[in-house]
Order: structure tokens, then C-alpha cells, then sequence
């Protein structure tokens, strides 16, 4: 059967799935992981309904990198029977100004691509490796980028540019917003669960170790809290979210710190890490009774308030909140403790019902519905692939 193959690579995992193609439609077949690459590397893979298939630990040495990975995958993949695969659908984070939709993938498209690489040096050369070796293994497979930053497209000017003179908006130094697969599919997704108020004033809370929060209306972007690079806007795992661009400055002139220092400390030292000197995984912190610990979740729970007023403002109110990836999906603590902060817009949390993990977790005398989403960004990657080498290729 012919079948679609997504990747989605980040910094120590590499996450796949192949879904079916039946009579154009996407039926899931597999998905799988290889997390802890460079450490202790694990293989995993299940059918769509969760039969595992594989699980199959490395030494660390083995898999040292994320190339080694996709050829550990790629080994596996190839010893599935029945696949025929028709095309392969990657997640691309950053598509700067020119890239506005999916993209079909050649030399050019790459040379590109290679160019954002320092506006998200944690995600652009990972997403990347895959896209290279499938290239160097299959050159006939068709591949297509899905961007991140795409869904952010199409907003008023005046909302992407920041205070600068014209010739750097020009140039593509603006807004642009990120995590827009995984908004994309929660847009559509809301419609399927509250339709009632999904084409309103919602606010989309994607939590996890990469953390931000978009303002949807009608089920388009209309503001988000990360801006030029993934730096932006609510504190993240190992990045400090917003920050006066004269710390920047003043760690350089003042403390004598490199570029690449600076760069080192802000993507891999800040947010969450950097505040407690304990982890950068909310579970860790949670669990912890070292002050620094409830400290750095009190930081991030004050900045989730902060930026769910501000697009609320955008908004002009507020009628659903939803939480959505690895902490908002799964952590009712956190959950609990930002609706409790958004009391102010009407919020009100059922405490039950959030402990139990419910999809509505919101009281019914609550002026805004609390909704709980897992996002599928491979989902989105994969339709956005069969639409664009169904419409260039059939």
C-alpha cells in the first residue's frame, strides 16, 4: 500500500510515523521514536491502536547523533513489508518571510532552509539531517517541508514588525511566530470538539520543553508570544523567553561574554534549568522540595498570566483556553495553577476533573471553557504532504 513517511527532528530525538494512504484519505499505520540519542539511546514503535512493534535500547556510542539515528530508522523501516513509500513530509521550524505554505523540496529549497539555521539553531539543522540523507538514499521519493512558522502568516504588519526602521522588516527581521503545526491542528480540531466556540476568541497554551501561546480567531493566528527566533515570549525549558535585548548588550560589553557564549547560554543554560540549577523537565520540579524548584514554576506560571492577558487584549477577550503538548497535556499541577491565574479573565478549574486528565476541565459556572488538546503535528505534516504531491504530482 502506498504510504506516507513523516519526520520530525529535534536535538535528542527523532520522532517518525508512516501513515497509509487509502483512497486519499490518511489512515495512521505507525508511530515510533528514538529519544536519548547521545545518551542512552532507545528505539520504540507501536501500531496507530499501540501494539508495540519494537523497543530496542543502543549504547550510547552507537547512536551518538542524530544521523546515527536516522540510519537506525531508516534499517528498521526498511524491514517493514508492504510499505510502498510515496513521499516523505518533514517538520522545517523555521520558513522566513518567502515560505508561506508547504514546499516541495530541491537543492535550492535546501540552500535556503540552511539560511535560517541561525535564527533556531536548536531545531533548523536537525530538521534538516533527514531531509539530506533522504536525499543522498532515495533521490527519487518526493519530500516536502511543512513550516512552523507558516500558520503565523498573513497577519497585519503593524502586529509582525517591531520598532525598527523599515529596511529591517524588509530584510526579514520581524514576527513571525512559531509552534504553527502544532496551532494549526488544534484550530481544527477545536472545531470537531467545541464548535461552538472554536471559530471565537481562543488562546492555545503549547506547553512543553519548547513553550508559547497564540491568540486564534476565526481559527487564524492573530498574535503569538514568539516573535524573530524561538527565544521569545513565555520561559521554556532551557530558554529564558522574553528578555530586554540590553541584557544581551550588557553581557557582551560588560561581562566580556562571546557571541557563541551568549548564544550557548540563552538556548541551552536559561528558562526553566537556568532558574532552578536543578532540570529543565517540569516533572523534575514539580517532584522537588528544593526552593529553587517551586521558584522557577512560580517565574513560569507569572509569565503565563502575563502573556494570556496580553492576548486577551489582542483578542478583545476571551472565550475558550486550551492546553496543549508534553506539560499542558499531561500536567494537571500546571494546568491547575495557570487557570487559577486567569481567575481575573473568568477561568474557574474543576479540580477533579483536571486531576482525571478530562478533555473539559473547566467548571460550569467558568466563563471560559478550559479545554485540554493533544496536538498532532505529524498529523498536519502528514495531510499537508499528500495535498501538495497529490496536487503536483497526480
Amino acid at each position: 500500500m502506498e504510504a506516507l513517511l513523516v519526520f520530525n527532528a529535534g536535538s535528542s530525538s527523532l520522532k517518525f510515523q508512516i501513515f497509509d494512504i487509502a483512497d486519499g484519505r490518511l489512515e495512521r499505520r505507525i508511530r515510533g521514536k528514538i529519544d536519548g540519542i547521545g545518551s542512552s539511546p532507545r528505539l520504540r514503535a507501536t501500531t496507530a491502536d499501540g501494539a508495540e512493534l519494537v523497543a530496542r535500547s543502543f549504547d550510547g556510542a552507537a547512536v551518538p547523533d542524530l544521523p546515527a539515528a536516522i540510519a537506525e530508522a531508516r534499517d528498521w523501516l526498511l524491514a517493514l513489508e508492504g510499505v510502498e513509500l510515496r513521499a516523505i513530509g518533514h517538520r522545517v521550524v523555521h520558513g522566513g518571510p518567502e515560505y508561506i505554505g508547504p514546499v516541495l523540496i530541491d537543492a535550492t529549497v535546501l540552500d535556503r532552509l540552511v539560511h535560517y539555521q541561525n535564527l533556531a539553531p536548536l531545531h533548523q539543522p536537525n530538521n534538516l539531517v533527514p531531509i539530506r540523507l533522504a536525499m543522498e538514499i532515495n533521490p527519487e521519493v518526493p519530500q516536502v517541508a511543512c513550516f512552523d512558522t507558516a500558520f503565523h502568516h498573513g497577519r497585519a504588519e503593524h502586529t509582525d514588525c517591531y520598532a525598527l526602521p523599515r529596511t529591517f522588516y524588509d530584510q526579514g527581521v520581524r514576527r513571525y511566530g512559531f509552534h504553527g503545526l502544532s496551532y494549526e491542528y488544534i484550530a481544527e480540531r477545536l472545531c470537531e470538539v467545541a464548535p461552538e466556540v472554536a471559530r471565537g476568541r481562543v488562546i492555545v497554551a503549547h506547553l512543553g520543553s519548547g513553550a508559547s501561546m497564540c491568540a486564534l480567531r476565526g481559527g487564524q493566528s492573530i498574535e503569538t508570544t514568539m516573535g524573530f527566533t524561538a527565544l521569545d515570549g513565555l520561559p521554556m525549558g532551557t530558554r529564558p523567553g522574553q528578555l530586554d535585548p540590553g541584557v544581551v548588550l550588557h553581557l557582551i560589553t560588560a561581562k566580556g561574554m562571546s557571541v557563541e557564549e551568549v548564544s550557548d547560554l540563552l538556548y541551552h543554560n536559561a528558562g526553566l534549568k537556568g532558574l532552578s540549577g536543578i532540570s529543565n523537565d517540569v516533572r523534575e520540579l514539580l517532584a522537588s522540595d528544593d526552593p529553587r524548584a517551586s521558584f522557577a514554576i512560580a517565574h513560569f506560571v507569572h509569565r503565563c498570566r502575563l502573556h494570556a492577558g496580553m492576548l486577551a487584549a489582542a483578542l478583545g477577550g476571551i472565550d475558550v483556553f486550551v492546553f496543549t503538548a508534553g506539560v499542558g497535556e499531561n500536567s494537571a499541577p500546571i494546568r491547575a495553577r495557570i487557570a487559577e491565574a486567569l481567575a481575573w479573565l473568568g477561568a474557574e478549574v474543576d479540580a477533579a476533573a483536571n486531576e482525571a486528565g478530562a478533555a473539559l476541565i473547566s467548571t460550569t459556572r467558568s466563563r471560559i471553557a478550559l479545554h485540554v488538546i493533544p496536538t498532532d503535528e505529524e498529523l498536519m505534516i502528514a495531510r499537508h504532504t499528500l495535498a501538495l504531491i497529490s496536487t503536483h504530482m497526480d
